[in-house]
């Protein structure tokens, strides 16, 4: 049907040609993201990408997962184990051994008897969020974020809804129904306590987001143990399991896997599991077959309008904007770094 639209679109075109009085077409998100300039565009270290290889397909295919890690200050305990359990090779022959619809997919040692590594840290619970300096300004870039309370956001929304003017958010900050405020920081979707106290910040839990598995509290998992999100963004997770990373490519190697039938979505045959054959930083690969990807700055003006067109779609399939959107519906475009 989309493509029927489009090419009625194009047909209309050519029938009535365009006049000056006929207003500018109004990009989509997408066409944005594709305008931007390169010195919009961020490039992530090898030494931050996570590559994690399973098993070939049943058509001979090869499966590769590449896992972004979260930048400091988050996570950063957990993040450290992880990049000593890759150094350790731990995870080579280890499985998925989870995988529950519309929630995530979960892996490391099914039979929970591998030895781990020597040094790994424990981290406590406090390492699910950070807390900010007394005075409580949180910048990004060096410059102060900007706040909007819930009323505010109401009143912009309103605003648009009587004008049709929407308001850029500056991809800093915004209303939300699982924390006070969110915002965009370094490239990556944070929560914000506002003027709660303790003033603190998280990472949230959207499509793609990697998190550590764990047991009953005081557990905090040592990074051994750690599943993608696959399905509808499961926000009640935030600052109860700790987050370090979000899949930038591969996701539909995890997302299109056979349900588990056991409780929680766990594979009850060990038949079931999927293999994984290798897990690397990247930087532990060969220079050629080292994935190179780059995220658009979420503090370019490039960002701030694929944000607002995420939250209030004017091109013309769209009928009525929303006003407004969930931070998790306004994914930081990530892309290949192209081979010169």
């Amino acid at each position: 049907m989309k493509h029927l639209v489009l090419t009625a679109v194009a047909a209309a075109s050519l029938i009535h040609p365009a006049s000056a009085e006929e207003p500018a077409s109004i990009p989509s998100p997408g066409e944005i993201v594709a305008a931007a300039p390169a010195s919009d565009w961020v490039a992530i270290a090898p030494s931050d990408l996570l590559v994690m290889d399973l098993v070939a397909d049943a058509g001979g295919e090869a499966r590769r997962v590449v896992i972004q890690l979260m930048p400091a200050p988050f996570s950063q305990g957990w993040i450290g184990n992880i990049r000593k359990l890759a150094a350790a090779h731990w995870w080579d022959g280890t499985s998925i051994n989870r995988v529950q619809d519309n929630y995530v997919a979960q892996w490391g040692d099914a039979t929970e008897k591998k030895a781990l590594p020597a040094g790994l840290a424990v981290v406590p619970e406090s390492g699910y969020a950070i807390s900010d300096p007394a005075s409580g300004r949180v910048t990004v870039g060096g410059k102060p974020a900007i706040r909007l309370s819930k009323d505010e956001a109401n009143r912009r929304s309103k605003r648009f809804e009587q004008t049709g003017k929407g308001d850029i958010f500056g991809g800093r900050s915004m209303a939300d129904a699982y924390a006070p405020e969110v915002m965009f920081e370094s490239g990556w979707p944070i929560a914000y306590s506002g003027s709660q106290v303790p003033d603190s910040r998280w990472p949230v839990h959207c499509y793609g987001a990697v998190g550590v598995g764990r047991n009953m509290s005081p557990d905090t998992g040592s990074g051994a143990e750690l599943y993608a999100v696959i399905g509808h963004a499961p926000r009640h997770l935030d600052r109860n399991i700790a987050l370090v990373g979000r899949v930038i490519s591969g996701i539909e190697h995890l997302s299109s896997l056979p349900r588990g039938t056991g409780a929680l979505g766990f594979y009850e045959d060990a038949a079931e599991r999927v293999a994984i054959t290798a897990i690397r930083v990247a930087t532990e690969l060969p220079a050629a077959d080292q994935p190179r990807f780059e995220y658009l700055s979420t503090d370019s003006d490039s960002f701030d309008r694929y944000a607002d067109a995420r939250q209030n779609r004017r091109d013309p399939f769209f009928i009525k904007p929303a006003g407004g959107a969930d931070i998790c519906n306004i994914p930081v475009p990530v892309r290949p770094i192209q081979a010169k």
